[in-house]
């Protein structure tokens, strides 16, 4: 049975003494609660559930006593759309309306009022039994936006998709949004609406669309947010300048006074009086300096995903982030969104800006690296043929069919739908990896790269990561970290599993294979040499300007052997992390060899960590490269070991030693799977480029490991020495009248 968990509920602190009495005093405000650690999205003074969405938490309004739809019946709770009577949509503008009875008037205030309210303050209706509240641009979007297929369906996954929308516009540490999305996920529909939304209730504001291209940008704004704005009902819709349908800009100059509940009741002479409202909303064409040095109350970002170089969207974000801010102040918000182009083709940007918009990684002022929130919901939860009546996912196949959003009845599961076409396209590498993008259930899906750019069998790799996502890897990995026992050095290691360890493993030894030191004339070597080995892509300065710089990487791996308890040919260990000084990661990975037992085979144009290593007493664990004789070893190699990697014809061993162990040990292996367990391995294999092998260190780490396992592979063939062979025949000369021997 599937278990969704794009969100959780949290609703133990609604018993809170002190909830109770602020919500009946209605103290909460629209805004980040410090004490909560929470983002109040409530506009009316109350807190109900929180909603932590991707380690944001959203706090709800609280349920009001009545409910729309609460005294239907459960099957029949369903979202309903709001008809506009239909005397009134016949007018078109506020005046037209002004001009009618005062009587006639009077009438239609309370439905105008509450229109106004929904869409400040959000909606609650019932839904097949349960309380349901959308955002005020939730509502505007089902209710008054038009759509490529008419009106909008109501869908929980929008629901979600609003209140982290809400939360990033009431966050004042948030720039926006970096929304990872599906194939037609509705985002640019929602981000119209939001567009011609705000833009309709603000005064003296601009708001700008970037996408792919400005082709692109354009048709967003003249086929979505043009026709969103000329639908809108006369008493949401400002007076605007120029064309109805402009191609360039949309402005709202024309006097017009900032629309409000009141503003419905003046009379002609007082709204002739009103300034306008001095808003525009446009499009720009796609580069790195697009909007440069302008305000802007919103930034619609379309496609940022798909930004092919040479444009890139990161450099495109440091520019247009500092539009959306006075100083320390955030004056505007961005709402980004978009599938992801293949990594060599751009994707890469956008998966950087993704991950620096993690909300549970913060700097000491609260923000991200990005300065946005980012957002991943799942293909199954907007799958077209897939949603009910109520806006459900149907996540597994029901017993009985279920009627659809649609009318339609639903026979199938989305999984198990999801499931068949990943089946069906295994043969085709490409085609799966593109489908995995248009329609990911992960993160990891959504950046996949095309297995044409990939030196290895990105087919057998990505086998391996879905396998490996699959299973429950408690118990399979091991988050921990190494010590010396009783603090003393060079005693005996002692491994400790721990949540912030900067080591991952997958084996642990028994007890009488770790710790194994030999120790000969005062030089330690491995005892377990020859059950496996470690590779390292290490560094020598500890801190760099700005605090960037490599990962120190080590990796472990077992040969093939007929030792008990040992595991053949299986990665053990990976570590990828920069501790704060070099000093750090040296002991890490010294601990490391010494309780494993096992030599290390590491680059030696970064000598720091050998001489470390030497300096201890231990150059009996640090491997000399296996592709020269002993003899022929520089004094450098002699002293410390290692392997440069400098040599064009070790970058091509490295790499084929990398992709002989995929083919035979990741992925699919007949009925079974590879016990590759590192993700961060595996999909760092997945976008290495021999070209730019610095970028690279667990790649650089793990392909030493399999060099130092098969270093047999490498080993040059001696010279042999030509001899001449002395079998002791005599031999003659032949003139004259006898033979005679030739002494």
């Amino acid at each position: 049975m599937y278990i969704q968990t794009l969100y959780n509920v949290i609703s133990d602190h609604l018993d809170d003494k002190k909830v109770k009495k602020n919500n009946k005093l209605k103290k909460y405000k629209y805004g980040y609660d410090k004490d909560l650690d929470c983002v109040i999205i409530s506009k009316d003074g109350t807190l109900g559930e929180i909603y932590e969405i991707q380690g944001l938490k959203v706090g709800l309004p609280q349920i009001p006593e009545s409910v729309d739809g609460g005294k239907l019946k459960k099957d029949k709770q369903v979202f309903t759309r709001r008809e506009r009577p239909e005397s009134l949509s016949k007018i078109k503008t506020l005046y037209d309306f002004k001009q009618y009875p005062d009587d006639l008037k009077e009438k239609y205030y309370d439905y105008i009022n509450g229109e106004f309210t929904r869409r400040d303050n959000g909606y609650w209706f019932m839904c097949n039994g349960t309380p349901c509240y959308i955002t005020g641009s939730h509502y505007v979007y089902l209710n008054w936006t038009k759509i490529d297929v008419g009106a909008p369906d109501f869908r929980q996954a929008n629901r979600i998709f609003y209140y982290f929308w809400e939360a990033c516009k009431a966050d004042p540490r948030c720039y926006g949004m970096c929304y990872l999305k599906n194939r037609r996920s509705g985002f640019s529909f929602m981000a119209s609406s939001e567009t011609v939304n705000q833009a309709t209730i603000s005064r003296d504001a601009r708001f700008g669309i970037l996408s792919k291209s400005g082709a692109d940008a354009k048709k967003m704004f003249t086929d979505k947010v043009v026709p969103i704005s000329a639908n809108y009902p006369f008493f949401f819709k400002p007076v605007q300048d120029g064309m109805e349908r402009p191609k360039t800009e949309l402005s709202y100059k024309v006097p017009s006074r900032r629309l409000t509940r009141k503003s419905i009741r003046a009379t002609a002479s007082e709204d002739d009086q009103q300034q306008g409202l001095d808003t525009t909303i446009d499009w720009k064409n796609t580069g790195d300096n697009s909007y440069d040095g302008e305000k802007l109350k919103l930034l619609v970002h379309d496609e940022s995903g798909k930004w092919e170089r040479p444009d890139n969207i990161l450099n495109n974000w440091r520019v247009t982030k500092t539009c959306l801010r006075l100083g320390a102040r955030v004056v505007g918000k961005c709402m980004m969104g978009s599938t992801s182009n293949a990594l060599a083709k751009g994707g890469d940007n956008f998966k950087k800006l993704y991950y620096d918009s993690d909300v549970t990684k913060r700097n000491k002022n609260g923000q991200t690296a990005s300065g946005l929130y980012s957002l991943f919901i799942p293909m199954e939860w907007g799958y077209e043929g897939f949603i009910d009546k109520y806006g459900y996912p149907v996540f597994d196949t029901p017993q009985k069919e279920i009627e659809g959003i649609d009318g339609q009845l639903i026979y199938t599961g989305v999984i198990e739908h999801w499931e068949n076409e990943v089946e069906g396209l295994q043969s085709d590498a490409d085609a799966l990896n593109e489908y995995y993008r248009q329609f990911p259930r992960s993160e990891k899906h959504a950046f996949r790269d095309e297995t044409i750019n990939s030196l290895f069998n990105l087919s057998k790799i990505y086998e391996q990561i879905d396998f490996n996502e699959e299973m429950t890897m408690s118990g399979y990995v091991v988050r921990g970290g190494f010590s010396w026992k009783n603090g003393i050095k060079d005693s005996e290691v002692v491994w400790t599993p721990m949540r912030n360890g900067r080591f991952l493993v997958s084996w642990i030894p028994p007890k009488h294979l770790r710790n194994n030191v030999i120790e000969k004339n005062g030089i330690k070597y491995p005892g377990n040499d020859g059950l496996g080995a470690f590779g390292c892509d290490s560094y020598d300065i500890s801190g760099t300007v700005g605090g960037g710089g490599s990962n120190g990487a080590l990796h472990g791996l077992t040969t093939f052997s007929m030792t008990e308890d040992v595991p053949n040919t299986k990665f053990f260990l990976e570590y990828i992390a920069r501790p704060q000084t070099a000093e750090i990661f040296f002991e890490d990975v010294l601990m490391a060899m010494i309780f494993y037992g096992m030599p290390i085979l590491a680059e030696n144009n970064k000598p720091r960590l050998l001489y470390h290593i030497k300096r201890r007493g231990y150059r009996g664990y640090s491997m000399n490269r296996p592709d020269k004789l002993k003899a022929r070893l520089s004094k450098t190699e002699n002293e410390l070991g290692g392997i440069p990697n400098t040599s064009e014809d070790i970058k091509q061993a490295h790499a084929a030693a990398i992709e002989s162990y995929i083919e035979d040990h990741v992925g699919k292996i007949n009925e079974d799977y590879g016990n590759m367990y590192f993700q961060r391995t595996l999909e760092d294999w997945a976008t290495f480029d021999i070209s730019k092998r610095t970028a690279h260190d667990a790649s650089i780490s793990s392909g030493l490991a399999i060099m130092a396992c098969r270093k047999h592979l490498y080993r040059p063939a001696p010279v042999r020495q030509k001899t001449k062979l002395n079998f002791g025949f005599s031999k003659y000369r032949n003139s004259g009248a006898r033979s005679e021997i030739i002494k």
